[in-house]
């Protein structure tokens, strides 16, 4: 694997207006589902952003489902089981994140897991914390 793409440039992707969408687009495009993954965690993460968004940027459940889908053609999910989970417990605790910074060490245990090179994100300091040789190789989608 070569890229993780993290669910803030999956989102990206998907509205045109969203001022990092050409170059998550162009990410998630550029590459195939033998070479890119994401955490199957990121697929709540997109269809409950999606769906919450507010006024007119809101999507309706069928149209997420809808983008899920092209997601899933284009990229290989990675999903832990039991035990990844307790050592993504234990990645959050050595980083020393708390509450809802579980979710950024569920994604990167699915990093390590995929033997990715870049974790891609627009959220950098969130990931770039974790330990575990997680931090060094965050990465924002190159700009266009």
């Amino acid at each position: 694997m070569k890229a993780l793409l993290d669910s803030s440039v999956l989102v990206a992707s998907f509205y045109e207006d969203h001022e990092h969408h050409l170059p998550s687009l162009e990410l998630l495009l550029r590459h195939k589902k033998r070479d890119a993954c994401l955490a199957t965690h990121s697929f709540a993460e997109v269809y409950a952003t999606l769906t919450a968004m507010p006024g007119a940027k809101r999507v309706t459940p069928a149209e997420a489902v809808l983008f899920l889908g092209s997601i899933r053609e284009r990229l290989t999910a990675i999903a832990l089981d039991g035990d990844d989970y307790i050592q993504a417990a234990e990645l959050a605790a050595e980083s020393g994140a708390s509450s809802g910074g579980i979710y950024d060490a569920i994604i990167g245990q699915c990093f390590l897991k995929s033997r990715a090179e870049f974790l891609y994100t627009w959220n950098l300091k969130h990931f770039q914390k974790l330990k575990a040789n997680i931090g060094k190789n965050v990465r924002s989608p190159p700009t266009i």
